[in-house]
């Protein structure tokens, strides 16, 4: 960032949130990080340990060859931003140069030209948030951003339109609340997913739930750990009967059953590992023959990822996830590499030697299931993942008065509701519609995922959300569907809405007009799914105009009732036709 030379205004305590005293502190802190000067409070050995120490090469590739974003970590790791950020907080201007990709290790997103304001991930361990957290994040939407939030396709919030001079108190706040948004975005590992029944599943073999917590924790306690070659994603699947597309995870840990009969290995629960989901590229995790106990997840996860971080690609960004390594190394030699950094031996035990797991209910997170002490929990439709200050709030008391206190986050933008008694459930659902929020389960809207699209994301060619809204509003006026069919509607390639996992995919591009001008639009990609139902989705259309979209899938999902075998899926219906029989479905001209 150029050196600054004017003079440093202060907002007014009013306008900043800040005690008078406190706006003293900051102006004088802050004057000294803009003028260069050493820090007070440390001494010249002491302020050392923050600084980079220089080094010809980043894990023995040479500093010219690094690709941009490994320079910008190079020259300051990303933790190291802070005085940016408070800096900027000061003077009220948005992140500049290296420190727009810093800011994203503190969890916070500089969005323009989508929007000219900062959006905040939060890093939420397993999904799972006490009611007195989800109202926390309600008050920093209140406070500091829109009146609303959005619900992750990672079980995690996300709060847009903060501005610069906030961005302190929203850290703080955090903390305050016991949460971090610490490394959930660029290089670093995501926040750890979690089977999002997991404790209270009658269903499932373990709760996952304390060693995502740990695994979160081990991530929060070692610096070693941020900075990788590119992002990293760890899932916890409990064998239960809800999804939490560990599949699509760089590390997958599947529980399973290993009975009395497998020779050398006591009988018992334990974990599958799986390696190298990315479904942006197409790709599920692949088992990797190795059989962990619960409590080793936790240091194989750490030596793999420190393998990775010494061994990935720094020169091509495209290069750069752990697959990509595996791919070059073979699983063998991969399994070789984090062998060495282990205090003990990996297990390995072929696949077909562990009890198959049970099939997952397809969207098991909605509507009212029994739990295993005999209560219930209650899965609620937030659309699209979009949720007013006042309708968390009001959750948060049904959470209080009829459940346990905790909202479960899930990887399909909703949330759950555990612990509500049989004679409670009556008044808790009425409390949930009287938000404008369903518990209901529509085999239409039920499974409609978006992303940010293009209203506050630089990289979507789409208004995913607005036109997942719209959809879902023309089909459930024309059709009722007896099996769940999920959407998903994703911005651009990066996938966050995963839309090769979807039975409908859409991801936006831009189609050209009559008039020579770019609208909306979407490739149509049909027939994928995760778990037990596992396919990456065929892509039958290509840049399909967004007005067209509704009239298209209508006819589509017409054709699926007329002509389906029996009580056929309509992923299996899709994946027995050919990609022309598929587009001999629709009439492209009548949909326009």
């Amino acid at each position: 960032m150029a050196e600054r030379t004017t003079a440093m205004v202060m907002p007014s305590p009013s306008e900043s949130g800040f005690t008078t005293e406190q706006s003293s502190y900051l102006s004088g802190f802050v004057s000294g990080i803009l003028q260069g000067r050493e820090l007070p409070f440390l001494g010249q050995d002491e302020a050392r340990r923050f600084t980079h120490e220089p080094a010809q090469a980043v894990h023995g590739t040479p500093l010219d060859d690094l690709c941009k974003e490994e320079r910008i970590k190079h020259e300051k790791h990303g933790l190291d931003c802070y005085d940016s950020i408070l800096a900027n907080a000061a003077t009220g201007d948005f992140p500049q140069d290296g420190d727009v990709f810093r800011y994203k290790f503190h969890g916070l997103f500089f969005v323009s030209p989508a929007q000219e304001s900062i959006m905040l991930r939060c890093r939420v361990a397993g999904g799972a948030l006490s009611t007195y957290q989800f109202r926390g994040i309600a008050e920093i939407a209140q406070d500091w951003g829109p009146g609303h939030v959005d619900l992750t396709t990672r079980a995690n919030v996300q709060v847009r339109e903060l501005m610069p001079e906030n961005c302190p108190a929203v850290l703080m706040k955090l903390a305050d609340l016991g949460l971090t948004s610490q490394g959930s975005g660029a290089d670093n590992i995501r926040n750890i997913t979690a089977t999002p029944t997991t404790g209270f599943d009658p269903a499932e073999l373990i709760d996952v739930m304390p060693y995502a917590r740990a695994m979160h924790h081990y991530i929060l306690k070692n610096r070693d750990l941020y900075g990788l070659p590119r992002k990293f994603n760890i899932s916890y699947d409990s064998g239960g009967c809800v999804s939490v597309c560990a599949d699509t995870n760089d590390i997958g840990f599947y529980a399973v059953k290993v009975g009395a009969n497998v020779e050398g290995i006591a009988p018992g629960i334990y974990f599958r590992m799986q390696l190298c989901g990315i479904t942006g590229h197409q790709q599920f995790a692949t088992d990797c023959g190795v059989l962990l106990t619960p409590a080793e997840t936790i240091p194989v996860a750490a030596a793999l990822i420190r393998v990775f971080i010494e061994h990935g690609d720094r020169t091509n960004r495209k290069r750069a996830r752990l697959k990509y390594l595996v791919d070059d190394w073979g699983i063998p030699r991969t399994l070789a590499a984090t062998q060495e950094k282990l205090a003990f031996p990996l297990r390995h035990l072929p696949l077909e030697s562990c009890e198959p797991p049970a099939p997952k209910d397809k969207q098991g997170y909605l509507g009212i299931h029994p739990q295993k002490d005999g209560k219930h929990y209650i899965g609620i439709c937030t659309p699209v993942g979009r949720m007013t200050v006042s309708q968390m709030l009001a959750l948060a008391d049904v959470a209080d008065h009829f459940g346990r206190g905790e909202i479960r986050l899930t990887v399909w933008q909703n949330l759950i509701i555990p612990g509500v008694a049989e004679e409670d459930l009556q008044a808790a659902l009425t409390a949930i519609q009287a938000t404008g929020l369903d518990h209901r389960n529509h085999n239409l809207t039920g499974g409609l995922i978006a992303c940010t699209g293009s209203r506050g994301c630089k990289y979507a060619a789409a208004d995913t959300k607005g036109h997942a809204v719209a959809l879902g509003a023309h089909l459930a006026s024309r059709m009722i569907l007896d099996r769940p069919v999920n959407i998903h509607l994703t911005g651009c390639h990066h996938s966050c809405a995963q839309h090769y996992i979807g039975d409908i995919g859409l991801m936006g591009t831009r189609v050209k007009a009559a008039d020579g001008t770019t609208v909306d639009g979407y490739h149509v990609v049909l027939g994928g799914g995760c778990d037990d139902q596992q396919a990456i989705a065929r892509e039958v259309w290509k840049s399909v105009k967004a007005d067209e979209m509704n009239a298209l899938i209508e006819q589509l999902l017409c054709a699926y009732l007329a002509r389906r075998e029996g009580d056929e899926s309509f992923a299996a219906f899709t994946r027995r036709l050919s990609i022309a029989e598929l587009q001999g479905l629709v009439s492209l001209r009548a949909a326009a």
